[in-house]
């Protein structure tokens, strides 16, 4: 592993990511949604309604050894090696679309709603499915955690 933490594949080249997963309801479009840019800003987005619920939007520039763990992360997934042909399409339970730039590699995924393992199992691509959905396991602490940390108010 040494070789590729040091390597192209998690330093060097350009890297963009971008995540969203949401569906249309009787609260309307509520979605999540969050994009690492090549600029270093990572800008999060949460639409629910529920409740009458607000938007919430959050933007951070992020530091380079932290960017480089995002990549880290994508790398080790393997996701680049997957192709999403025969995952299930998005349906009106919703959508989930991964984009990644890494170096000269693009790939953009459009998948349904994974509501359990038992979805991922049961696909026509369980293995390709099951890197994607743990993936994206992963991506959404990271976030969550540095959304968390940086916008936390203290308590007094």
């Amino acid at each position: 592993m040494a070789e590729e933490e040091n390597g192209t594949a998690v330093a060097g080249g350009e890297f963009y990511l971008r995540y969203y997963v949401g569906h249309k309801g009787k609260f309307g479009h509520e979605f999540l949604e969050f994009e690492f840019r090549p600029d270093g800003k990572l800008r999060y987005a949460n639409n629910s309604n529920y409740k009458n619920d607000t938007m919430i939007r959050k933007e951070v520039f992020l530091t380079p050894s932290v960017l480089k763990e995002c990549r880290r992360i994508v790398s080790q997934s393997d996701i680049m090696k997957e192709d999403d042909n025969n995952w299930p399409e998005p349906d009106r339970v919703g959508r989930q679309e991964l984009e990644i730039v890494m170096g000269n590699e693009h790939i953009s995924f459009t998948t349904s709603k994974i509501g359990s393992l038992m979805d991922v199992q049961t696909s026509k691509d369980p293995e390709g499915l099951r890197i994607f959905y743990y993936l994206v396991q992963d991506l959404k602490c990271f976030v969550f955690s540095l959304i968390s940390l940086h916008f936390k108010i203290k308590p007094i």
